[in-house]
């Protein structure tokens, strides 16, 4: 994670007024239900497929965040709409949509010169209201004008162990009409749109352009809006599709004039209550379709629209290899597209090697609508069916989004990579798959298994050198990279219990047996680098997610260092080999920690930076990494050690460790009760309900003025470092989400619950999208985390090692919960006590149930 957030700025305007008395109460707030009125302010639900790009659905119908070309663009609203016109009605035309949020008309992205490359000046419904149930969403419109009762059902594919299938760069809007009067109605549905994928510039004045080489093309019951590449941009090339599977009439030119006269001329056509077509051969920049029909008293009809898109190339590389080598530069003058020797120096997208074209994506998703469309029900169906707390279930549906956003790349050869988050527009924010980050990630290992081993293979096989260190940041295109830069302790070694979780989901032991020398490799440079003593505890200065090093043992990162260990020795015996020197690191390091590191309460940091292997700061400011001491930062080096760390504080990822073995489906290996006294530290003095009093000379927009939150760290002793780690004050999702599950596989569901809670209040729909967790970045991976809640008050994992199926139910004797693994999904849990597992894809072979319920 980074600290630059110039893009964020923007998207944080109006939190300022999330302190005002207009704000609803916060006790007020229902979880897992319908967004209505104020709380539809900020909904944008992401739709699309893994590293294929995504499109969002607003909480009232509108389509946004248009980002199909391989990068975020937040405020890329282009001007396309449905809309409903019925014969005979006055004010029977409106855009299937409801009422423009305020937030849109003044103080947003281009609003300055009155929204001109809007629709929000045609007539819209007067009443929406929104309910997500992932992957589906559906926006209901009521309008007095009109006799209709309207919905509208927007998804994408997504079905777990199905990675290609949920990887489809296509979306689907269903809307459905009812009839509510006594009389036969006739009416026209139609659709708009100007060719967004065009490619536009800037002159000397700032304004835009149009570059040449866009087009539209007709299509049976749709339209194609089209760019092609440009000799030295064959990233320029993209296609968008948008058709109906019912019979439909296209125009694909608009009226072609100055100023707007082509929207004018647009409403003149949709008020007529007819379909408009066209026989021209070539069109304008825009087009529409229109689908005719009648509808009997009380009858419903459902018009099926479609969108997919065709963006093979891009302009993304990162990390350090070696430069574009321009001599593979060749393009065919007839296409004006390069040659595969140069665009695959640059990220090209799973979807690409198994589509041809535009053509064949659209063709694909109209010929496997229903397959597609059933399994995606499925699941969602049988995830809801799921017996959790409604903020539970909310918190983790609505994070899967992350999974559609541009936050998520996979590359051709369908390994996956990532950034942490993504700016407003541009790029991803922090690149790399970054693997402090990504360790808190807990749904894709569950839900796509496959996908999660490439990670593995990424950081061990291409991101690791033969010393054992790993860049904790992963080349795009993936492949070897430098290492001119220190390791992360935290996810270097995170590593190695993510190894062992997924070799326990999938049960491949030979996946496992060739990746175990990288892994030595890797544990052997930790080891060395950090404990060369091998005393169990980390000391030398190490860096970790929080981008600076902490120096001396502290509990978050020496609890991932005897996570790791146990996880090498469960590893090491399966294979075989002797764990007599990660026994001895363990032992040493759980006295350590219980002796030196717990003060009674919870576990710390003894910041240490004299007698080190490391020079003290002071002494060698110039190898002091990415930390700048200035005179009066100097001044306090002198008196209370190093800058950025925690000392005696209450850190929120304090013990982190012990939540990440459980996870991963490893033992215990911290005194239990210790454990929890640290949990319940964090809960007393880092959670709040009202941060208006709080200090923050951070970052406030994760959390201010009337928000709650779990601070990352507090002093209860008063001794806060004059200069503590960077994010001290912060309240980020993915750590509050860590220790809520945490504190609930301890049975403290309540307090767990509290916490998670204030999170889904601060994003309501009102002042932040509930469907975008951010930190660095929107889309933030850390939020991904939420996963871990199920395992939180189930205790649900499956080891297809042992064919085990493990609970420690904290909802009681009688419950379901949806369960995710290698060769299939369903809903597992307890029956007046007794376990049951019911699979509802594939299979999942139980041999045994471990239930460790309390009774």
């Amino acid at each position: 994670m980074k600290t630059s957030h110039l893009f964020l700025w923007i998207a944080l305007t109006g939190l300022a007024s999330a302190c005002s008395n207009s704000r609803p109460e916060k006790e007020d707030t229902v979880f897992n239900t319908t967004y209505t009125g104020e709380r539809l302010n900020r909904v944008a639900f992401p739709m699309g497929g893994m590293g294929a790009g995504m499109i969002c659905l607003e909480g009232t119908g509108a389509i946004s965040h248009v980002s199909v070309r391989h990068k975020p663009d937040v405020f890329n609203e282009p001007f396309m709409f449905g809309a409903i016109a019925v014969e005979g009605l006055e004010n029977g035309s409106k855009v299937l949509e409801g009422p423009v949020p305020e937030r849109k008309l003044y103080g947003a992205p281009y609003t300055g010169n009155g929204s001109s490359n809007s629709s929000y000046g045609f007539p819209r419904f007067d009443h929406a209201e929104f309910l997500a149930r992932f992957p589906f969403a559906s926006v209901k419109l009521q309008d007095d004008d009109l006799p209709l009762d309207v919905e509208i059902k927007g998804w994408s594919p997504f079905s777990p162990g199905e990675e290609d299938l949920s990887s489809m760069p296509m979306a689907a809007l269903e809307y459905t009409f009812v009839n509510r009067t006594d009389s036969v109605l006739k009416m026209v549905f139609s659709y708009h749109a100007e060719n967004f994928m065009r490619i536009r510039g800037a002159n000397e004045w700032g304004m835009t352009y149009e570059n040449k080489g866009h087009s539209i093309e007709k299509t049976r019951n749709g339209f194609i809006l089209a760019q092609s590449c440009f000799p030295d941009k064959p990233h320029y090339k993209g296609d968008f599709a948008i058709s109906t599977l019912e019979d439909a009439t296209v125009d694909h030119r608009w009226f072609r004039g100055g100023w707007y006269d082509a929207r004018t001329m647009l409403w003149k056509d949709i008020e007529q209550a007819q379909a408009v077509s066209d026989t021209a051969v070539s069109g304008s920049a825009n087009a529409s379709l229109y689908v005719p029909f009648s509808l009997h008293p009380g009858d419903s009809k459902t018009i099926h629209l479609l969108m997919s898109w065709y963006v093979p190339h891009s302009d993304q590389r990162f990390g350090g290899i070696p430069a574009v080598q321009e001599d593979a530069f060749a393009c065919d003058p007839a296409t004006a597209c390069c040659s595969p020797e140069y665009t695959s120096q640059f990220y090209e997208p799973w979807y690409s090697q198994k589509f041809a074209d535009i053509y064949e994506v659209s063709q694909f998703l109209v010929s496997n609508y229903k397959e597609l469309r059933d399994q995606s029900d499925l699941f969602s169906q049988t995830f809801y069916a799921s017996d959790l707390p409604p903020e539970v279930l909310e918190a983790v549906s609505a994070n899967l989004g992350i999974l559609k956003s541009p936050t998520v790349l996979r590359q051709k050869n369908g390994a996956l990579w990532a950034f942490e988050g993504c700016f407003d527009a541009g790029s991803g924010c922090c690149i790399g798959s970054c693997t402090h980050v990504w360790n808190y990630a807990q749904a894709i290992p569950h839900l796509f298994p496959r996908l999660e081993r490439s990670l593995r293979e990424t950081e061990f096989l291409q991101s690791q050198d033969e010393a054992g260190h790993q860049n904790f940041r992963s080349a795009l295109p993936i492949q070897y990279t430098d290492h001119g830069f220190h390791a992360a302790a935290d996810g270097q070694l995170g590593g190695m219990m993510k190894v062992y979780r997924d070799w326990r989901i999938s049960g491949d032991t030979q996946w496992l047996q060739a990746l175990w020398p990288k892994i030595k490799s890797s544990y052997e440079f930790c080891s060395h680098s950090w404990d060369p003593d091998r005393i169990g505890v980390l000391v030398e200065p190490h860096h970790n997610t929080y981008d600076i090093e902490f120096w001396g043992p502290d509990g978050m990162c020496s609890s991932i260092y005897l996570g790791a260990t146990l996880a090498m020795i469960e590893m090491a015996e399966a294979l075989g080999e002797d764990i007599t020197s990660f026994r001895n690191i363990l032992d040493n390091g759980i006295r350590y920690m219980v002796d030196n590191l717990y003060n009674g309460e919870y576990f710390i940091q003894k910041t240490t930076w004299k007698g080190l292997r490391t020079p003290p700061p002071d002494e060698h400011l110039e190898a002091n990494w990415n930390i700048n001491y200035s005179k009066e930062a100097f001044d306090i080096l002198k008196k209370e050690g190093p800058k950025y760390q925690y000392g005696n504080g209450c850190l929120a990822d304090g013990i982190i460790g012990a939540w990440f073995n459980a996870v991963c489906g490893l033992p215990e290996f911290l005194d239990r009760e210790k454990v929890h006294s640290h949990l319940n530290s964090i809960h007393q003095y880092n959670f709040r309900t009202d941060l208006s009093d709080h200090v923050n000379p951070q970052r406030p927009g994760f959390g201010a003025g009337k928000d709650g939150g779990l601070l990352l760290c507090t002093w209860p002793q008063g001794d806060q470092p004059s200069l503590p780690f960077v994010y001290s004050n912060e309240v980020w999702t993915g750590i509050e989400y860590q220790v809520a599950s945490h504190l609930m596989m301890h049975g403290e569901v309540e307090k767990g619950l509290e916490i998670v809670q204030e999170v889904r209040k601060r994003y309501d729909g009102t002042f932040r999208n509930p469907f975008n967790e951010y930190e660095c970045g929107h889309w933030y991976a850390r939020a991904l985390s939420s996963y871990a809640l199920m395992q939180g008050l189930t205790g649900l994992f499956y080891d297809a090692i042992d064919k085990t199926l493990y609970i420690n139910s904290q909802l009681g004797n009688n419950f379901q919960c949806f369960i995710s693994t290698e060769t299939g999904y369903g809903l597992a849990g307890l029956r007046n006590g007794e376990p049951f597992v019911e699979v509802v894809v594939g299979h999942i072979e139980v041999e045994r149930f471990e239930n460790r319920t309390s009774q």
